[in-house]
């Protein structure tokens, strides 16, 4: 039987991009990276667990914010190379700025303005040292 995860086509360093949207309203919360161990978790755990680039580990969405991505579907695209998590947002934020989505701005008159308002301070979110 083959493997679900020899179906994704990972890039050159073994990671897929994967798209969290709200489950009930479909909108794009924000967009990080899985590898293999990070997707396989996803779907054990049934959370959304990302791998972190910058810090070279995985990340279990909210473990430290308390904002976990309780996972409700997973689907691949045509090329099997992006995923999307259709995920329930625990506190309703995503965004590591305290705002709902990590999509808060709008490209208008040749500039990006912000559309969103912060929802929870960033300090108040995070401990000293994020």
């Amino acid at each position: 039987m083959k493997d679900w995860l020899d179906e994704i086509k990972w890039d050159s360093d073994g990671l897929v991009p994967a798209i969290a949207q709200d489950y009930k309203t479909g909108r794009v919360l924000m967009m990080a990276w899985m590898n293999r161990e990070a997707l396989s978790l996803t779907a054990a755990e049934q959370r959304a667990i990302y791998w972190s680039r910058s810090r070279g580990k995985l990340w279990r969405k909210g473990e430290e914010s308390g904002h976990v991505q309780t996972l409700h579907e997973m689907r691949l695209d045509c090329d099997a190379d992006v995923v999307i998590l259709m995920v329930e947002q625990i506190g309703g934020i995503a965004c590591h700025t305290g705002r709902h989505s990590c999509f808060y701005r709008v490209f208008e008159n040749g500039e990006w303005k912000v559309v969103e308002p912060v929802l929870k301070d960033p300090h108040a979110i995070y401990s000293a040292g994020h």
